[in-house]
């Protein structure tokens, strides 16, 4: 069976750690071509020295359109074309929403929402060009149910699926996918977790958390179906969410 994301150039937002950073050695173990893109520039190049394929390391802000068109125009001058945007970047909050500090809030919904969309903008018109390509979008549970502890990141989430959902049906005709992939609590940074041993240890406890190898593992399944047997929407949770 052909490998069908051998050669493929994707475009990874948030790549420094987490979901991102695992997504990357996993699509690089099967022949994709990637830009790494996030705001620490230092993480991302220690990533792409451990990966067995041709990596492009850019800084990107999802709060700053212009670094959005930069990683676009990047990905182009170095590859030529742009087969996947896996638009990953987010930012969590939780805790009462009368205690939260609102300008954390705006940002948060810059990355979550404003940033999702314009990458989904920048890469319409090359893939429409190309007449292919996929667009995949980290979304959360927390998009798909009311979590009692993050009224503001559902928020965001529930708008990513509407968005989704309904540009899926514009631009099907033009051999493009937009899929979404909401996992459940994943052991790492955006949980507020920053301790190595921590991570490891929650990451292998599948009652109550995900790994991030997990949800990479799950992306590439996505993004490996053919156009027939396209998985749209994917929900994943560790075990207790799932009673």
């Amino acid at each position: 069976m052909t490998n069908s994301l051998s050669g493929k150039v994707v475009v990874i937002t948030g790549a420094s750690s987490g979901i991102g950073a695992a997504a990357a050695r996993t699509l690089a173990r099967q022949g994709s071509k990637l830009t790494l893109a996030a705001r620490s520039v230092d993480k991302l190049r220690a990533l792409a020295g451990e990966l067995p394929t041709e990596s492009l390391v850019v800084r990107a802000d999802m709060t700053e359109p212009s670094d959005i068109g930069r990683m676009v125009e990047e990905t182009l001058d170095r590859f030529g074309r742009l087969d996947v945007m896996f638009a990953n970047a987010g930012v969590f909050i939780q805790g009462d929403f009368a205690d939260y500090d609102m300008v954390a809030v705006g940002r948060m919904l810059k990355v979550n929402i404003d940033g999702v969309l314009r990458c989904a903008h920048a890469v319409l018109p090359i893939m429409k060009a190309q007449g292919s390509g996929d667009i995949l979008v980290t979304s959360s549970i927390a998009g798909h149910a009311e979590l009692h502890r993050g009224p503001a990141y559902g928020a965001s989430k529930h708008a990513i699926e509407t968005f989704v959902n309904t540009l899926r049906r514009q631009v099907a005709a033009d051999g493009i996918r937009v899929m979404s992939l909401a996992p459940g609590k994943v052991a790492n940074e955006l949980w507020g977790l920053s301790d190595a041993a921590e991570i490891k240890r929650l990451s292998a406890e599948e009652e109550t958390h995900l790994s991030s190898d997990d949800v990479a593992e799950a992306a590439v399944f996505m993004l490996s179906r053919p156009w027939h047997a396209t998985v749209r929407n994917l929900v994943m949770v560790p075990r207790h969410q799932d009673a």
